[in-house]
């Protein structure tokens, strides 16, 4: 039986109060629109007018904001930003692995996994602790001393150090979503047959990655920015390639070039970071519905 089209026109009718009611929400959001515009536009004037009208503000566009020297040294900083985007991917699968270890042993129970626990809190208290830029001098001038006929890249030193602590950062944030796991759900696993290793893969981590994932993005961020203090080693990452640009030219826009890079970097996951920060709330909101 064909339906009538008269009868499903009328029964997908819109009534004038919800029609009123989209008319005001459009008309609500193109006025907050323009006014965001009109905000920024007053704001930045306000800040243009500032240092325009500034005594050295010339001295400071030439010195900073050198079209010449931008040109010149983006190349070279460039170069160098592959050797930190190496440094983060392979740092970042090290962080994961250590982490999670940590994290797990962390929550390990009973006083036959005390020398465990221990071992993992002291691990976190101490990185945790220590600045990582005196990581970087310890593991980096420390270790090759051990043996000094043995040359070890400066490029593994540093990203040994960023791993070493980062992870006791994000252990801390798995700890937590770990923690945050009702106990339930590892009792119904382990009533299902499923061992304590099984029920971790299987039941626990998926969930307690899910509660911290914006905290573990914003941590990646965090490293992604931290990577250039390898610079201070000797490698001639984004950063040192701006410091040697800047010592033979006395001109800092070399710096302004590595860190303009270093936010094209970062920007993408900033953005979705917060994309996946609203949806969690979104879903939240709605009592979980998918």
């Amino acid at each position: 039986m064909q339906p009538d089209p008269e009868a499903t026109a009328t029964e997908l009718e819109i009534s004038d109060i919800e029609l009123g009611r989209r008319a005001y929400r459009r008309s609500k959001a193109q006025r907050s629109f323009a006014l965001s515009i009109v905000s920024f536009l007053v704001f930045a004037g306000a800040i243009w007018w500032v240092l325009a009208n500034s005594p050295g503000w010339a001295l400071v566009q030439q010195t900073f904001f050198s079209p010449e020297h931008f040109a010149r040294s983006f190349p070279k900083v460039l170069d160098g930003l592959w050797l930190n985007l190496r440094m983060l991917i392979v740092a970042a699968i090290g962080v994961a692995i250590l982490s999670t270890l940590l994290a797990v042993a962390r929550t390990l129970g009973g006083p036959i996994f005390f020398p465990i626990r221990f071992v993992a809190a002291a691990y976190t208290d101490i990185f945790r602790g220590v600045p990582l830029l005196l990581v970087l001098f310890v593991i980096g001038f420390g270790v090759p001393g051990l043996n000094p006929s043995q040359r070890i890249p400066v490029e593994v030193l540093g990203t040994i150090a960023i791993i070493l602590t980062y992870s006791s950062y994000v252990s801390e944030v798995l700890r937590a979503g770990l923690e945050s796991v009702h106990p339930s759900q590892r009792a119904a696993a382990r009533s299902l047959g499923l061992s304590h290793g099984q029920t971790l893969r299987h039941i626990v981590v998926p969930q307690a990655v899910r509660k911290v994932t914006p905290a573990l993005m914003n941590d990646f961020i965090a490293m992604q920015k931290d990577v250039g203090l390898i610079s201070v080693l000797g490698a001639t990452d984004a950063i040192r390639a701006a410091q040697l640009y800047t010592a033979s030219t006395f001109n800092y826009t070399s710096y302004i070039v590595a860190g303009l890079l270093f936010i094209v970097l970062s920007w993408p996951l900033i953005r979705f970071t917060d994309w996946y920060t609203a949806r969690l709330r979104r879903r939240e909101q709605m009592g979980g519905a998918v």
